[in-house]
């Protein structure tokens, strides 16, 4: 059963990806047109990554956590005219050959799965077509709200083939078959449904944008990333199936240091926020629009207000950085807001931010690092399961260079209901 009415039910089943050999392709010239900011070491980047699964299996167990890849893999063996019309459909949007159909189709398919991510053709040393290096982030691919299925639809190019691959997985995966038998799946892709506006702004919308705050509300930010007429496309699709009641719009700057949302705040528990002053607490170049399905409007001249007045009026604010300058504004850049809640108060976040962790113990935080944290559940030291009030620190010297934390990285399927 999909189902996910807030950020911090205890988390179930989740999606990651880890950090493929695509990555290691990246070079300086490139690395902005394929939305990385840096390049980066992938042997420690994978030993990070997989820190991180390591934490999360230990938390909500190994069944919980599922790899983007396998789910690929296992989708593929499902329909052979399915597995074919993906192939088509990638070298179509690739501009290659249509010779490869035939060798692409020929693969077995753990090895399709890796090439049509990495782009790479292992036994044969053929670079196909380029990576998708962006596919750790999976909240970006789809988002689960309440028993439905949003697919996104990425705003950058680079991006594009990620969501064939996210389309494929959710109509061809069993496990994905209750909600498109119940025709839950909302795909943003159909432009019948959702198509660009009368001036031309086209529908894009990314999962880092999309929050939900219990049975009521649907956040979704104004961002780089996701368009207004793709808020509006949105929110009427959900009012008209009764997801929520609510769609509260977050507009923040188009810039790249906040390309959503979550870069700004992300809620831990159902008191505490950790967010960016400037923009969350203060309104700094911000507001909150909130939409009802009745037609009514309000406007919020911060996240702060519109929090306190419409979700939890003791709603409890950490500042990234401690709130002082310059580290406010570094340990934002370096995702110390960027939080994935596992239940509760209990979530992971990068290690590199070390004022922020002095506002967390302010806050009434225990912070031990993922490494302490392993060694201590092996040893039989700590019961995860009992855990209150802890976050737990990642090792993030390549991680952090990819421009994401730990809530980018992991697409909730399933969370307890609050």
């Amino acid at each position: 059963m999909i189902n996910v009415n807030s950020e911090i039910g205890r988390l179930k089943l989740v999606l990651v990806h880890q950090p493929d050999e695509g990555i290691a392709r990246i070079s300086p010239k490139r690395a902005e047109e394929l939305l990385f900011d840096d390049i980066v070491h992938l042997p420690t980047m994978i030993e990070e990554h997989n820190e991180f699964t390591k934490v999360l299996k230990a938390l909500i167990g190994d069944d919980a956590v599922k790899e983007v890849q396998d789910l690929l893999e296992e989708s593929l063996g499902v329909d052979e005219e399915l597995r074919l019309d993906l192939i088509q459909r990638i070298v179509d949007y690739e501009e290659i050959a249509h010779v490869l159909i035939t060798e692409l189709s020929q693969l077995e398919n753990h090895v399709l799965a890796e090439t049509l991510i990495t782009g790479y053709l292992k036994d044969k040393d053929h670079i196909i077509f380029d990576p998708i290096p962006n596919f750790i982030f999976t909240r970006d691919i789809a988002v689960s709200a309440q028993d439905h299925i949003i697919i996104t639809k990425a705003a950058k190019e680079a991006r594009y083939r990620e969501n064939l691959l996210t389309r494929f997985i959710f109509h061809a995966h069993p496990l994905f078959e209750e909600v498109r038998e119940n025709k839950r799946i909302i795909n943003l892709n159909h432009i019948d449904m959702f198509p660009p506006s009368r001036l031309g702004e086209k529908v894009s919308i990314e999962g880092g944008d999309i929050m939900i705050l219990g049975d009521d509300f649907l956040l979704i930010g104004c961002s780089e990333r996701t368009t207004d007429h793709a808020i509006k496309s949105l929110m009427k699709v959900v009012f008209d199936k009764g997801i929520v009641n609510n769609v509260a719009q977050i507009n923040i700057p188009n810039d790249r240091s906040c390309m959503h949302i979550d870069t700004l705040f992300t809620r831990i528990s159902e008191e505490d926020v950790v967010c960016y002053k400037p923009t969350i607490y203060d309104g700094k170049s911000s507001n909150v629009i909130v939409h009802r399905s009745s037609g009514d409007e309000k406007t919020y001249s911060s996240v702060k207000e519109f929090l306190r007045s419409e979700v939890n009026r003791d709603m409890n604010f950490i500042f990234a950085g401690d709130g002082l300058s310059p580290y406010q504004e570094r340990e934002q850049w370096t995702d110390g807001c960027n939080l994935v809640a596992v239940r509760p108060g209990v979530a992971l976040t990068y290690d590199r931010n070390p004022y922020t962790e002095v506002a967390f113990k302010k806050n009434g935080y225990q912070v031990i690092h993922a490494s302490d944290f392993l060694a201590e559940v092996e040893a039989g030291n700590i019961d995860p399961s009992k855990m209150e009030k802890v976050i737990i620190t990642l090792s993030s010297s390549e991680l952090s260079r990819a421009r994401g934390g730990s809530h980018c990285m992991t697409c909730p399927i399933v969370r307890e209901a609050i």
